[in-house]
């Protein structure tokens, strides 16, 4: 029998898709010719001005949001994620109605990573045509450092991306469609959920009036750093 699980409220979604598309654009904007963009680098600056935003969104939801989104639920202990990597082995998963051990990790890692992407950005400087709004607030040896640190871990999103996409095809292999449940918010699963054991109906959803106060928090921050 087949369970249903509501799992991912509009907000996650709607932070998941945007960031999927600024993310995007920022690596295009730097790792091709930009076109159509006069300024390619003006384009990744502003990209990375949204995604802090969007990082700024999913870290106070991560806290106070929805059951799914909050970190508490989706970092697992060590047991549980050995438990995961044998049951990968062996081939079918225990079902989970969120980020199941790996996955809780490889979110973590990515919106580490990608806040220390848009927080560095703040303060670099090409030293030819492209400022930073933050970039006089710091000594010209941290600029540079930031920048150099701001390359590689470019490089270390890229091999987080790529095994999150190799993680999609691997669950859709093994009959688990993640994306689907990024579109709809519903997940199909074979059994109850092992993040669900115990938890009774645990509604998905989360405050409407915290999400707002959470955007407009984002916006008015990255609102002031876009007219700097």
């Amino acid at each position: 029998m087949m369970h249903q699980v509501k799992v991912w409220d509009l907000p996650i979604r709607l932070f998941h898709w945007a960031l999927v598309s600024t993310v995007g654009l920022s690596f295009y904007t730097m790792k091709t010719g930009g076109a159509p963009f006069a300024f390619p680098v003006e384009i990744h600056a502003r990209a990375g001005l949204i995604v802090l935003g969007l990082l700024l969104f999913r870290w106070g939801w991560a806290l106070a949001g929805s059951h799914h989104a909050r970190l508490w639920h989706f970092l697992h202990g060590p047991d549980a994620i050995l438990t995961y990597l044998r049951a990968l082995r062996r081939g079918p998963l225990p079902p989970y109605a969120g980020h199941n051990p790996l996955g809780g990790l490889a979110v973590l890692a990515m919106l580490l990573s990608l806040s220390f992407q848009a927080l560095s950005g703040l303060f670099l400087s090409d030293d030819i045509f492209f400022q930073a709004p933050l970039h006089d607030r710091v000594p010209t040896d941290v600029s540079d450092t930031l920048r150099t640190l701001h390359h590689w871990n470019a490089q270390l999103l890229i091999v987080l991306v790529v095994l999150h996409l190799v993680a999609l095809v691997v669950h859709r292999l093994k009959g688990e469609r993640l994306v689907g449940a990024m579109v709809t918010g519903r997940k199909r699963l074979p059994a109850r959920p092992e993040d669900q054991a115990g938890e009774g109906a645990t509604p998905a959803h989360g405050s409407a009036w915290l999400a707002a106060a959470l955007v407009a928090i984002a916006i008015a921050i990255v609102g002031w750093l876009w007219q700097l």
